[in-house]
């Protein structure tokens, strides 16, 4: 009958009203959910599940199969770290988020600057799994993967010097354990038209992320080869009618005396504390002084280098 209402799954409005309990559910919808984050970041998506696959892997192989010859991947762990290495164009592979971390302005500068990379896979990633990959380090949420250094071979340095076709100028660190030194070296021999830097496998610094940082962006175009062994690399060079020139604060000569500094060059650099080690010593043709009339007793591997470095360009030019 018509009208009525008593009439069973009988529909006598279109309009759907509130609900009880609703709390205001309308009005929430109508608030932005911000942008969409990329497909590596959502939950359940394809794209994330094979970034996922492809992170477990990298985490898993032998270092030796991750590229290097004995390299392995570094973590960045924290928040201020994981920027400043991003900002400063540290080769990144991923940058891991923590799920539901509670984002801040540098969590979101770190997923932005990735993000414009283009290279960097985006991953988020449970508190569990980032203490897995850190060794449980204060990481705040925020995890960079950076790849192993592919360092190049001592022989490479001359090749490109005989390309540019100029004399060979090397500098050789040893026992040189600071990687921020190693940076700054690197930077120097950009900065006056060296050819790369050698430093030995063991007991020295590597191409790590404070290294890269230190360059100031110099690491990208300047080689860094990795030597077995630094003794029998530097008599390599002798024999490819390179001299090598060891700094030492009792060195014979001193800088400004030193006349093959407009040839085919290796610079050698030890350490602040202890200098050249004996073999390493023995072997240089000659041993160089740099004078000091302030009266410090030392320098650093960065300013010694980038001393020569300077009075070699000086006399090329």
């Amino acid at each position: 009958m018509p009208g009525n209402s008593q009439r069973p799954n009988r529909r006598t409005s279109n309009k759907k009203g509130m609900q009880v309990g609703s709390g205001g559910q309308r009005r929430k919808a109508l608030k932005g959910k911000g942008p969409t984050p990329p497909a590596e970041m959502r939950t359940g998506h394809a794209k994330k599940r094979a970034a996922d696959a492809r992170a477990r892997r990298d985490a898993t192989r032998p270092a030796a199969r991750r590229g290097g010859a004995k390299g392995a991947a570094e973590m960045v762990v924290g928040r201020n770290p994981v920027v400043e290495a991003l900002r400063a164009g540290v080769p990144a592979k991923t940058l891991y988020v923590q799920q539901f971390l509670e984002n801040d302005d540098r969590v979101t500068e770190a997923i932005k600057l990735a993000m414009e990379r283009g290279s960097v896979n985006l991953l988020e990633a449970s508190k569990a799994e980032l203490d897995r990959l850190t060794g449980a380090l204060h990481h705040q949420g925020v995890v960079l993967q950076i790849p192993p250094y592919e360092y190049a071979h001592p022989d490479d340095l001359l090749g490109a010097a005989h390309d540019e076709g100029r004399p060979p100028l090397i500098v050789a660190l040893d026992g040189v354990t600071d990687p921020r030194n190693l940076g700054a070296v690197v930077r120097s021999v950009a900065a006056f038209g060296g050819h790369g830097v050698v430093v030995p496998e063991r007991r020295a610094a590597g191409m790590t992320a404070g290294a890269w940082k230190t360059s100031a962006g110099t690491a990208a175009r300047t080689p860094v080869a990795r030597a077995t062994n630094l003794t029998r690399a530097l008599q390599a060079y002798q024999k490819a009618g390179l001299t090598v020139v060891g700094l030492a604060a009792d060195g014979e000569a001193e800088l400004a005396d030193v006349a093959a500094l407009d040839g085919p060059l290796v610079v050698v650099v030890g350490s602040e504390g202890k200098g050249l080690s004996r073999l390493v010593g023995e072997t240089c043709d000659v041993r160089v002084r740099i004078p000091m009339p302030g009266g410090a007793e030392s320098l650093n591997a960065g300013v010694a280098a980038g001393i020569v470095l300077y009075e070699a360009a000086r006399r090329r030019a």
